[in-house]
């Protein structure tokens, strides 16, 4: 489902931990966090707060 960004908590170079919020999304009124199911360093964040979103789409990468 597409959707607004609402925050992004993290930036290229952060290490995150599984279970880390990374970005939280807002669709039809309803805000659901992205939380991170591996952990790892953020390598590109490809969106910012604002930006609106498709389904399926990359918001950032982790390795």
């Amino acid at each position: 489902m597409g959707g607004t960004v609402v925050e992004v908590n993290v930036k290229v170079g952060q290490a995150v931990a599984v279970g880390d919020r990374l970005i939280v999304m807002e669709a039809m009124k309803m805000k659901t966090p992205v939380i991170a199911t591996r952990a790892g360093q953020v390598t590109r964040v490809l969106v910012a707060a604002g930006d609106p979103v498709e389904g399926g789409q990359p918001l950032l990468t982790i390795a």
